[in-house]
C-alpha cells in the first residue's frame, strides 16, 4: 500500500540502540531502516523502545521519548522528580542520569559542537574535557541539587501552577520542584491557585532576603489578591507594547527589584535585567573571567552585553582610576539599573542600544581587553570582526550555548584570535544547559 509522504508518525514506536548523546537533551539514534530519532529520556548505549512525538513520513529526523528500556546504563538512575518522564514536565533533561554521568553528557556535546562548527579539538581550544560543577552542587547519586534561584510557572486553565511540557504550551501540574532554590520553594506559589493568570515568576535573591514573584494575567484577568508564605513583593506585567515583545511593568506592591550580591557589591536587579539563576553563578563567572583576562592599572575595558552591569563592575575595580569601562546592554531597565549599580564609579560609562549598533558610534579604535556576554544566538560574524578590530590584548567570551560559541570561535579565528583558555561549568545541573567561559588572545601570541 502507498503511503502518505506526509504522513504523521506520532505515536509510531521503534525498538532502537541508542547512539551518543546531541545537543539540545537528547540522544540519536536510528531505526532499522536508517530513519533518524532524537530520542530523549535515553542514554548513549541503551537499548530502549522508543514512540515517536514529532514528525512525519518525509521528515529529516524524528523526536521520540524513551517509553521503555530494555538494556539499561549503569549511568542510568531512578528519576528523583515525580513529574519527569515521557509526555511531562519538560523543565529537566537528565533527572535519569547520575551527577557525573550528566556531566559527562555535556562534555561530550562541547567536544562534537567544537569540533563539528570550529574543527576544534579540546586541546586546540585549550580545555581540558571537564565540565566543573559548582560549589555546593555535588550530590550522591538519584538527588538533584536544589540551585534554581528563579522559576516561571506556567497556570493552567484551572488555575493550577506548573511547568510546561517539553516543546508544548501544555502545563504539567507540579507541587514542588526540585531544582527550584529553598527561596522559591518557601514562597509556596506552587500550594495556592492563581485563577485568570497566565505565569508566575518566582524570584529569590541570593545574598539578600528579597523575594519578588511577577504576574502576568491572561488577557482581560483580574489581578487575585497575593497571599504567600513569606513577605514578598509583587510585579505585574502589561500587555506588549511594541513590536519586541516588551511589557510595561506595574509595582503592586514592595520593592520594584531585588538586590543580588556578587563580586564584594551589592546590585538592583529590576523585571527585565538579567541575572544567573545559579546562586554561585555570578561568582563563578567573574572569578573566571578576572583570572583569565588579568587586568591591569589604566586599561580601557568594554562589556558587552553587560547586563545589569556584573562583569563592569569587576573590571572598575581592576583598571583603577586612571582607567576606563564601557557597557553597552540593549535592555532599558538593565542599563537603569546599571547605571545605579556603578553610579560610584566614574570611569564606568553605560550606553543603551544593540552592540551592533553602538559601538561603531562611540568612536573607540581600540580597546585593553574585552568581555561579551552574548544572547543565545551568539555575537554573530560583523561584531566579532569589529572587536578583533580593536586590538585588545585579551578578550573573554562568556557563553550560554555550545554551538554559538563554536561558530564564533571560528570568526574570531578568522580575525586572528585563538582561544588560551577554555573552562566549562555546569551551572544548569539536571537540563541540557552549560555555560562556557573562553580566554582568547592574537594567534601571533607565544603561549
Amino acid at each position: 500500500m502507498h503511503r502518505d509522504p506526509k504522513a504523521s508518525l506520532v505515536g509510531e514506536e521503534y525498538e532502537v540502540e541508542v547512539g551518543p548523546v546531541a545537543h539540545g537533551g537528547h540522544c540519536v539514534a536510528r531505526t532499522s531502516e536508517g530513519r533518524v530519532l532524537f530520542v530523549r529520556h535515553a542514554l548513549p548505549g541503551e537499548r530502549v523502545v522508543a514512540r515517536v512525538t514529532e514528525g512525519e513520513t518525509d521528515s529529516r529526523f524524528l523526536r521520540a521519548d524513551a517509553v521503555q528500556v530494555l538494556e539499561a546504563s549503569k549511568d542510568r538512575v531512578e528519576a528523583p522528580c515525580p513529574f519527569s518522564g515521557p509526555g511531562r514536565c519538560g523543565g529537566c533533561d537528565w533527572q535519569h542520569a547520575a551527577p557525573g554521568a550528566q556531566r559527562r553528557l555535556k562534555a561530550e556535546v562541547i567536544t562534537e559542537q567544537l569540533s563539528r562548527l570550529a574543527g576544534l579539538t579540546p586541546e586546540e581550544a585549550r580545555w581540558d574535557g571537564t565540565v566543573e560543577p559548582a560549589p555546593g552542587d555535588k550530590v550522591t547519586r538519584g538527588e538533584v541539587p536544589a540551585w534554581r534561584t528563579r522559576v516561571q510557572y506556567a497556570v493552567d486553565e484551572q488555575g493550577r501552577p506548573g511547568l510546561r511540557r517539553h516543546r508544548s504550551h501544555e502545563v504539567e501540574p507540579v507541587d514542588h520542584c526540585l531544582i527550584a532554590a529553598p527561596g522559591v520553594t518557601e514562597l509556596g506559589v506552587e500550594k495556592r491557585e492563581w485563577p485568570q493568570i497566565a505565569t508566575v515568576e518566582a524570584i529569590a535573591a541570593t545574598g539578600s532576603s528579597d523575594r519578588q514573584v511577577v504576574l502576568t494575567p491572561r488577557p482581560g484577568g483580574r489581578l487575585p489578591l497575593v497571599e504567600l508564605d513569606r513577605p514578598v513583593s509583587v510585579l505585574r506585567l502589561g500587555e506588549p507594547q511594541s513590536r519586541e515583545g516588551t511589557r510595561p511593568v506595574h509595582r503592586v506592591h514592595g520593592r520594584p527589584f531585588v538586590r543580588e550580591r556578587a563580586a564584594g557589591r551589592t546590585w538592583r536587579v529590576g523585571e527585565g535585567g538579567f541575572w544567573q539563576v545559579h546562586p554561585k553563578a555570578a561568582d563563578l563567572l567573574v572569578e573566571a573571567v578576572m583570572q583569565g583576562l588579568m587586568p591591569r592599572k589604566g586599561d580601557m575595558a568594554l562589556d558587552l552585553y553587560c547586563g545589569v552591569g556584573l562583569f563592569a563592575g569587576a573590571l572598575a575595580e581592576r583598571v583603577g582610576e586612571r582607567g576606563a569601562v564601557l557597557g553597552i546592554e540593549s535592555g532599558k531597565r538593565a542599563v537603569e539599573d546599571a547605571r545605579h549599580n556603578l553610579q560610584d564609579l566614574d570611569r564606568v560609562r553605560i550606553e543603551h542600544g544593540k552592540v551592533e549598533q553602538i559601538l561603531p558610534r562611540t568612536g573607540i579604535t581600540e580597546a585593553d581587553l574585552i568581555v561579551l556576554d552574548p544572547p543565545r544566538a551568539g555575537a554573530g560574524k560583523e561584531t566579532v570582526a569589529r572587536l578583533a578590530s580593536l586590538g585588545p590584548r585579551r578578550i573573554a567570551y562568556v557563553a550560554c550555548d555550545p554551538a554559538a560559541l563554536a561558530r564564533d570561535l571560528t570568526y574570531f579565528r578568522e580575525a586572528g584570535y585563538v582561544p588560551r583558555r577554555l573552562r566549562a561549568f555546569d551551572l544548569f545541573p539536571v537540563t541540557h544547559h552549560v555555560e562556557c567561559v573562553a580566554i582568547l588572545e592574537p594567534a601571533g601570541k607565544s603561549r
